[in-house]
């Protein structure tokens, strides 16, 4: 569909690459391919689809290849001088989703929902999404707004969609949750000798420990060095992998 339909439509450069981050990746992994389907009998009270199982190859003799490509972009209205966290799908990208792409077999839009304050709702997302879902994210508690373009209803009422999303008060205070994982990075010192780059990793989880793969993009004008990494965790230097 290109451009024409589907998410993608959204992907207008010029509000991509201004924006305060983006990142594009591509990940190729092999994976067993599914040998066969079976059906599990009797099915009382189901239909005959939902009592289909898969039965992976569990020699792996079948490989299949899974391509997954991402975009991931940070817009940061707040601190550019608007002074307001409400957004929506018009103001990040100048577009709105119109039409879902007819090759696409899941195309859906979450939105965290999860209020700040968990005694007070202070987030209210409009058009009404056509379902809600929770799930654990770093042992917190998270509530999405699901948009499915390809709900026949999505659309129904009006040939554009703009996910809006407002805060129904202003909150107590201008500083923004601090998430559980977050990093910080600063390049230091000058030249090739002196020069380094420190990246700081918090964990602000009050008794859970998470794997943490980084990945650095480094700048054209130092040279690593590998031998003089080290790692720094509560005082005390692990041995990189």
């Amino acid at each position: 569909c290109s451009l024409q339909a589907g998410l993608a439509v959204l992907l207008k450069a010029e509000r991509l690459f201004h924006s305060s981050y983006h990142s594009q990746a591509v990940h190729i992994r092999p994976i067993c391919r599914v040998s066969h389907w079976f059906a599990k009998l009797p099915c009382a009270g189901f239909t005959v689809a939902a009592c289909l199982f898969l039965v992976q190859d569990a020699s792996c003799l079948a490989v299949s290849w899974e391509l997954r490509q991402t975009l991931t972009v940070v817009f940061d209205f707040f601190s550019s001088g608007q002074g307001k966290k409400d957004w929506s799908l018009f103001k990040m990208f100048s577009r709105t989703l119109t039409d879902t792409c007819p090759l696409a077999s899941q195309s859906k839009v979450y939105v965290d929902i999860s209020p700040k304050n968990k005694e007070k709702e202070l987030l209210e997302v409009s058009p009404p999404p056509t379902s809600v879902h929770e799930a654990i994210v770093q042992g917190d508690k998270r509530t999405y707004a699901v948009y499915d373009l390809l709900s026949p209803s999505l659309f129904n009422t009006s040939r554009s969609l703009n996910v809006q999303l407002k805060w129904k008060r202003p909150q107590d205070s201008s500083e923004m949750p601090i998430p559980t994982l977050h990093a910080q990075r600063y390049v230091g010192g000058y030249g090739l000798q002196s020069g380094e780059i420190c990246t700081l990793i918090y964990n602000t989880h009050p008794y859970r420990a998470f794997p943490v793969i980084l990945l650095e993009t480094v700048p054209w004008y130092l040279r690593l060095y590998v031998h003089t990494l080290t790692i720094i965790t509560k005082g005390k230097e692990n041995k990189p992998s």
